[in-house]
């Protein structure tokens, strides 16, 4: 039989009927399906397409509505083409598989360690982690925390300590102990151990910034807690860093707000607390920080808000400076930068505060609530000043000039700061001398009444012990506040005049002249006191000047004096015999005398050293310096260096070299106690007479420049040497200017104004004292021309010193002209008319200021400082 025509094969078990029953349930089936479901080419996808899925033999087919549906349970598949495990959800007998329906599909399967999202779960359950995962969570980042700190603390070190966090600077103190002055160095500060910082100052910060202090370890993670809490509710904090962050931030650290910085700062402080004891980790903090005012640790606020040293602050300046700290600019009472920080908000400011740290004390048991101070009793401050403001910049200089000498420090090393400088200055009396001036100044000047010529004009004074040496008391000028930076107590630069004398005057009695030696000169000798005297050598001849004739000393006045003692022209100041003394005793030996006893060889007029005119005062030696040579005489003949220092400390330990200078025997003790005959005299009788009514005993000498362009007064007492100047000067030509008119009179004299002040100044200065005479003078020496010249002017019969003579009327106030340069003497620089040459006095004492060709400039030195008062180059 042919292949087409066979007979398909029966179905097994149920025959021919059982066949078309089949065939009918697919027809019925097919009729029902969907597109694609037949298995037609016409209507079906394929076999991968979404059809029946076969369940096995004598299983279902499991057929979908439609592309939708076959396209969500292909999503709800995951993509995943692997059949479902039987019994498995999802697969032949699971829960969603075949014959169960439909439904979703299972979730997938956890696949790492750490289950999330998590298996098994739908919906939000899947993303919300399990208690085991947040628990494993945590305990990683704390030991993950716990190693990165146990890293940090192993790799951070504590650094070196800033050069700004102690940086000192150098503070003056009075003789007395208290402080003067702080200057110098990077910040003003004076570091002070903890035994000289208060209990109360101690409690009061702890109590206000930091009240766990003691107790914790360096940080306080529930401290900065608590501030930001605080902060939240707008009440007072105790900061977020402890006191012992603050020091590290302080001392070690910069101040920049980062990150990196913070985290070392953690570090930093828990080390430091571990190395530091809590007392040196406190004294540390309120040594370095800022209280306002300049002011940089505890001592140098104690000294800017109160005047005192930290150790001697009371319980309501500790709790003020204590409320400084939370921020100057907003606390300090002066006011600060910014619209909010007024003087009288910060003053408010700070009163709330002192008042909230006193009460927090009392808290905290830092302070019993019956010693609390009054609220209403808030603080009292001192004035903010300028640390070199009055005399104090003036009186620095000359301490820091001394210490630079002693030590051979440069000024660039002194001004690093940290040095402790005891000074000779006695407070009371500098006040007292800047007192004396003032009332005079006030009372003499009127610059707007006479602007042209009370305006440049000057003082200077200086006071020293004369037993010692010790610088007490000067007045430099107006103040550094004032802009005037020229200390006239130091000015090497104005001619002193007639006060350069009681030098010639002791050089004869120690060297004698040419016709004595080796015999010394009495001061009983006589001299021709006459105006217009011809100066001789030592030869006997005439000296010449310029124009080829004989030089003639010129006296103030036109006065014919005769012949008078060298006492007696002391007493009048006359030139003419001082100006012979000086070429008979040889000006070298007057040089050498006033050397030993203190005056710098570089203040000598140099120019006029082998001239006649040296001898009456052209030599420019400071105020300092001529009190001091004045006080040789003061002392019977000792000098003593003078000294502004008595001990300099850095870092707790003394330097050496300021122990007080020894005494010399500069001249012999009648030589001295001669010279101080003659000067009392002065006082008693002549040109200083308007002191002689000062109730103890003094010597002293006048002295007046030519063309009145300074003016001095030397003198002293057993006690106290005080030497005064004026001078007027032009500061854009640095150069002396006359003072005739100046104060509406003609002219100023030593015996005037100086003298005024220096009386004023030596009746306060030596209040109480026990003024001691002077010892008595034993004669001295040979008398030269002991009985009168038969040529000269008849005088009375009894020693011309001790017997009414003519004098200057007290009216007479012009000096004569001054020479013109033409007239200028040759080889010892002298006026050859006799015009005025190097003298001409109205005191008795005046002497010419050297014109630019007659000398090396003193003229147009000025005020300005020459080589200091303790040698070398002033500072």
């Amino acid at each position: 039989m042919s292949e087409h025509r066979r007979k398909p094969p029966q179905p097994q078990g149920g025959g021919r009927a059982a066949a078309r029953r089949g065939q009918s349930g697919s027809s019925s089936t097919r009729r029902a399906a969907p597109r694609g479901a037949t298995g037609s080419p016409a209507d079906s996808y394929g076999p991968s397409s979404y059809g029946s899925v076969s369940s096995g033999v004598g299983g279902d087919e499991h057929s979908y509505g439609g592309r939708a549906e076959a396209r969500r349970a292909a999503q709800r598949n995951g993509g995943r083409r692997r059949t479902a495990e039987p019994g498995r959800r999802g697969g032949p007998g699971g829960p969603n598989g075949p014959g169960r329906g439909r439904g979703r599909p299972a979730p997938p399967a956890r696949k790492g360690f750490i289950d999330y999202p998590r298996a098994g779960k739908y919906g939000a359950a899947r993303w919300l982690p399990s208690w085991r995962l947040v628990t494993g969570t945590l305990l990683t980042f704390i030991g993950g925390l716990m190693v990165a700190a146990g890293i940090g603390y192993a790799m951070v070190g504590i650094p070196k300590v800033n050069e700004t966090a102690l940086a000192q600077n150098n503070v003056f103190y009075w003789s007395n102990g208290t402080q003067l002055a702080a200057t110098g160095g990077q910040a003003n500060r004076q570091i002070v151990p903890p035994s000289e910082i208060p209990k109360d100052m101690k409690n009061a910060v702890v109590s206000a910034e930091n009240a766990s202090f003691y107790t914790d370890k360096g940080v306080d993670p529930m401290g900065i807690a608590r501030a930001f809490v605080n902060m939240a509710r707008g009440g007072e904090t105790q900061g977020g860093s402890t006191i012992t962050q603050q020091f590290v931030k302080n001392t070690y650290l910069s101040q920049e707000q980062t990150v990196s910085r913070k985290f070392k700062e953690l570090f930093i402080s828990i080390k430091v607390n571990s190395k530091m004891s809590k007392d040196e980790i406190l004294a540390g903090y309120l040594n370095t920080a800022y209280y306002g005012r300049n002011a940089y640790g505890i001592q140098a606020a104690a000294q800017a808000y109160f005047g005192v040293d930290a150790k001697k602050l009371t319980t309501e300046q500790c709790a003020f400076l204590a409320s400084v700290l939370k921020g100057p600019n907003l606390y300090n009472p002066d006011g600060g930068i910014g619209a909010a920080a007024t003087e009288k908000a910060n003053t408010e400011r700070a009163r709330e505060r002192w008042n909230w740290i006193l009460g927090r004390m009392v808290e905290l048991g830092k302070l019993p609530a019956a010693e609390r101070p009054d609220p209403s009793k808030f603080p009292k401050f001192k004035a903010p000043t300028s640390s070199l403001s009055g005399q104090t910049g003036y009186l620095v200089d000359i301490a820091k000039e001394y210490v630079a000498k002693k030590t051979g420090l440069t000024p660039e090393q002194l001004e690093k700061g940290g040095y402790r400088i005891y000074t000779t200055f006695d407070r009371k009396k500098v006040q007292e001398l800047t007192d004396a001036v003032q009332k005079t100044k006030k009372s003499f000047l009127d610059p707007k009444k006479r602007p042209e010529l009370d305006t440049h004009v000057q003082f200077g004074a200086a006071s020293i012990d004369p037993n010692s040496g010790a610088i007490v008391a000067l007045y430099g000028g107006d103040g550094y506040n004032k802009g005037h930076y020229t200390n006239n107590a130091n000015t090497s630069g104005v001619p002193v005049g007639s006060t350069w004398k009681p030098f010639v005057l002791a050089a004869a009695m120690k060297y004698g002249t040419y016709e004595t030696r080796p015999e010394p000169l009495s001061p009983l000798a006589r001299y021709n006191g006459d105006d217009l005297v011809v100066i001789r050598n030592q030869n006997g001849d005439p000296i010449m000047g310029n124009d080829g004739k004989p030089f003639r000393q010129k006296n103030e006045g036109t006065t014919d004096w005769g012949m008078v003692t060298l006492k007696k022209a002391m007493e009048q100041s006359i030139n003419t015999p001082f100006a012979q003394l000086g070429i008979d005793v040889g000006l070298e030996n007057t040089r050498t005398l006033a050397q030993s006893i203190g005056i710098l060889p570089e203040s000598f007029d140099k120019g006029n050293l082998r001239n006649v005119s040296f001898s009456l005062g052209t030599s420019t030696p400071s105020a300092i310096r001529m009190a001091d040579a004045y006080g040789t005489f003061a002392s019977s003949g000792t000098h003593y260096e003078p000294y502004s220092v008595t001990a300099v400390k850095k870092d707790g330990r003394n330097l050496p070299g300021f122990s007080a200078p020894e005494g010399e025997r500069a001249l012999d003790e009648n030589i001295a106690n001669n010279v101080t005959d003659v000067l009392e005299n002065v006082v008693e009788n002549g040109t200083a007479k308007k002191i002689a009514d000062i109730g103890f005993p003094a010597a002293g000498k006048t002295g007046t420049t030519d063309k009145n362009k300074s003016a001095w007064f030397v003198g002293y007492t057993r006690e106290l040497s005080t030497a005064v100047t004026l001078f007027r000067t032009d500061p854009a030509q640095a150069e002396l200017l006359s003072m005739n008119g100046t104060g509406g009179v003609p002219s100023i004299h030593g015996g005037d104004i100086p003298a005024q002040i220096w009386k004023d100044y030596m009746a306060e200065a030596t209040k109480g004292d026990a003024h001691k005479p002077f010892p008595d003078a034993e004669p001295i020496g040979e008398i030269v021309n002991a009985v009168p010249s038969p040529s000269v002017t008849p005088t009375p019969s009894e020693p011309v010193e001790e017997s009414p003579s003519p004098s200057p009327s007290p009216s007479v106030t012009s000096t004569s002209p001054s020479p013109s340069p033409s007239n200028t003497c040759g080889f010892f620089g002298c006026n050859g008319n006799g015009g005025n040459g190097n003298g001409g006095n109205t005191d008795g004492g005046t002497s010419t200021s050297p014109s630019p060709s007659e000398s090396s400039g003193n003229a147009t030195r000025g005020n300005g400082p020459g080589g200091g008062i303790f040698g070398g180059t002033s500072n």
